[in-house]
């Protein structure tokens, strides 16, 4: 399972009447195999995992399997508010095709949620599950955050093989890949701070970004590695005002306006999450432009 690169965190394309789209998400996978990206997340936060039921999930799962290719690494979303839950749908998971799953922390009871607590809760989840697990971190969705000595401790257990840090927190990624051996993987989940995370070591990037422009996230990584970092620090200025508009500012349905001008099947959201006015349409086009 390769983690050394860039992977795109999915998103779920809906119809107008809230149905999964899964021909246009067929459509997307396709010409992503051809971007160079090593992987994917499916059903993360980007892939608006909490928006759907059950057979959908399972359902998406399917089809986006059946569309990757066998070399590509292919990781689920999965995270329950109990431990129960979060085992049990990473079972599921695992039977219809995932290779690994991506475990976002549980939030509801978040006064709860202490460090030590966390070590538990993925220490059990790792013990039963089948496949590899991986830490999110999203402290901007949850407001719970795995710090890096957490990480290090959850790292030596042997099936947890790496971490996804969305918390745009440089200081502290460097120190969780100063504690962790050299062999788990850290992976940023934030496309504003990739070249600076990739000069901290960091093993490649989930970038939500990459879903619109995947060409250029890897051409950023590919750029560091050859030793080019003026190229690379080019372009990652040009991919810094895109990534924060089609996730912080105008969120999931902001991406799937840039996956439309990018020739995407963007789809719509589900509410209560909103599609973005013309005016953030306008903008997000704009920058689209500025960068391809």
């Amino acid at each position: 399972m390769r983690l050394n690169g860039i992977l795109l965190p999915v998103t779920t394309p809906f119809t107008q009447a809230g149905e999964v789209a899964l021909d246009a998400l067929r459509s997307n996978l396709s010409r992503w195999n051809k971007s160079g990206v090593i992987g994917y997340v499916l059903l993360g936060s980007t892939g608006e995992r909490v928006h759907l039921d059950d057979r959908e999930y399972l359902s998406t799962i399917e089809t986006a399997r059946a569309a990757v290719p066998d070399d590509r690494t292919f990781i689920v979303g999965a995270g329950q508010q109990s431990t129960y839950g979060t085992i049990n749908e990473i079972k599921r998971a695992a039977r219809v095709g995932a290779d690994a799953v991506l475990v976002i922390t549980p939030y509801f009871y978040r006064s709860a949620i202490t460090q030590e607590t966390l070590i538990d809760y993925y220490t059990a989840v790792a013990d039963s599950s089948p496949v590899p697990v991986l830490l999110y971190s999203m402290p901007p969705l949850t407001g719970i955050k795995i710090e890096p000595e957490t990480v290090a401790r959850l790292s030596e257990h042997a099936n947890i093989t790496g971490v996804k840090d969305s918390s745009n927190d440089v200081a502290g990624f460097s120190k969780t890949i100063e504690l962790c051996s050299r062999d788990f993987a850290v992976l940023t989940g934030n496309g504003t701070v990739l070249l600076d995370t990739l000069r901290a070591g960091a093993t490649g990037g989930i970038l939500a970004v990459g879903c619109a422009v995947p060409e250029v996230c890897v051409e950023i990584f590919r750029a560091f590695h050859a030793g080019e970092d003026e190229h690379a620090a080019r372009l990652q200025s040009k991919l810094t005002p895109l990534a924060t508009a089609v996730t912080t500012r105008f969120g999931i349905g902001g991406l799937k306006a840039a996956l439309e001008f990018a020739g995407y099947q963007g789809g719509a959201v589900r509410a209560p999450l909103r599609a973005p006015d013309e005016a953030a349409r306008a903008e997000i086009a704009a920058l689209l432009d500025r960068i391809t």
